[in-house]
């Protein structure tokens, strides 16, 4: 891999971003609309609460702007505690990017739990429209780039969660609407209220990874057919697809702690293919993680995979995908016949509504 520079990492001095940013990396034209997107763009789901110092935080978000990364994707509820990932993030974007801000894409969505009652998820405008104004005021933003319709929520008609998404846009919070998880029909569906009311939606974020391939099965001709770009969350399966899991669960990895990602998930037939998929990458020069983003970005379908970092060398390493972005038939077969479904789609009761 060739080395990527860094610099700008001492919290105390003050931050100019390099020159030579925005000769490092691939950007892909998200659907039909005006926008490009970086290749690799970066989400603050785990890693940028208020557990993980922030001189860290600012050196992964330093070090990759630097490297090209101009997309910067949050939700309402990341942490912890929920809200904390953007209050974290505007700071450092009050301090170190706001003379940037005209160079940056800056995501949010809302969908989930955020704050009691029958008004702090799901889909209702009045959820929606709530939310987006307390992202706004945490992360010191007039807009946001993007606005994620972060699930769908079976109970509320789509009209009405279109709706709040049209009403961001056109009154200048938002540039742009999106769908998170949603299925296909449900997407074919938004769409075509979304073209009635005038504003287009331009991008689906859907789970998707070696190990969780359900997008294959209709979804990617549904946004292909009507215009939306595709970014891929969680294309390391959380971790798993990484060096770390070789040998099965390390005390200090995010399966052990818990959470959204259960060691249950990690069997010895798990464990078995990623030894396999591990070979593959390291023929071709590659880390495991590398290769499985490059093989998320071989559709030319999907704009942008969505990576996360602990470290500002994670974050690196993940860039090192951008170099080997090509594959031969034989490669993919060879993958194909240990990148298969392993119970990793937590967002598939949402997909399936």
């Amino acid at each position: 891999m060739a080395e990527r520079p860094t610099k700008n990492l001492h919290a105390g001095a003050p931050f100019r971003a390099d020159e030579d940013r925005y000769d490092r990396i691939p950007y892909r034209r998200c659907g039909r609309t005006g926008l490009k997107l970086p290749a690799v763009s970066l989400g603050l789901w785990q890693n940028f609460g208020d557990e993980s110092a922030l001189a860290t935080q600012r050196a992964i978000l330093r070090t990759a702007f630097d490297q090209g990364i101009t997309h910067i994707d949050l939700a309402n509820n990341y942490g912890p505690p929920p809200g904390s990932a953007e209050k974290n993030f505007g700071r450092i974007l009050a301090e170190d990017f706001r003379p940037y801000r005209d160079e940056l894409i800056i995501s949010t969505k809302a969908g989930y739990d955020m704050w009691p009652g029958p008004y702090g998820e799901w889909g209702s405008r009045k959820y929606l429209l709530a939310s987006l104004d307390q992202s706004l005021e945490r992360m010191g933003l007039d807009y946001v780039d993007i606005f994620y319709s972060h699930r769908f929520d079976p109970d509320t008609p789509l009209e009405e969660t279109m709706g709040a998404l049209d009403t961001a846009v056109r009154s200048g919070r938002a540039l742009y609407a999106g769908i998170s998880s949603y299925s296909p029909e449900r997407t074919a569906e938004a769409v075509q209220i979304m073209r009635e009311l005038g504003t287009p939606l331009a991008i689906h974020q859907p789970s998707y990874s070696m190990f969780n391939r359900w997008i294959e099965g209709g979804l990617l001709d549904t946004t292909g057919e009507h215009g939306l770009g595709v970014i891929a969350f969680s294309p390391l399966a959380q971790g798993l697809l990484t060096a770390k899991y070789l040998d099965g669960v390390p005390d200090d990895s995010r399966a052990a702690r818990g959470g959204s990602f259960s060691p249950d998930l990690i069997t010895d037939d798990v464990v078995r293919r990623l030894r396999a998929l591990n070979e593959i990458a390291q023929r071709r020069g590659q880390t495991l993680a590398q290769l499985a983003l490059s093989w998320a970005l071989r559709d030319e379908r999907v704009t942008s995979v969505l990576i996360g970092a602990r470290t500002v060398d994670q974050l690196l390493d993940s860039l090192g995908s951008l170099e080997r972005l090509d594959f031969t038939a034989e490669e993919l077969t060879e993958i194909d016949g240990y990148a298969v479904e392993t119970g990793l789609n937590l967002w598939a009761r949402s997909s399936d509504a």
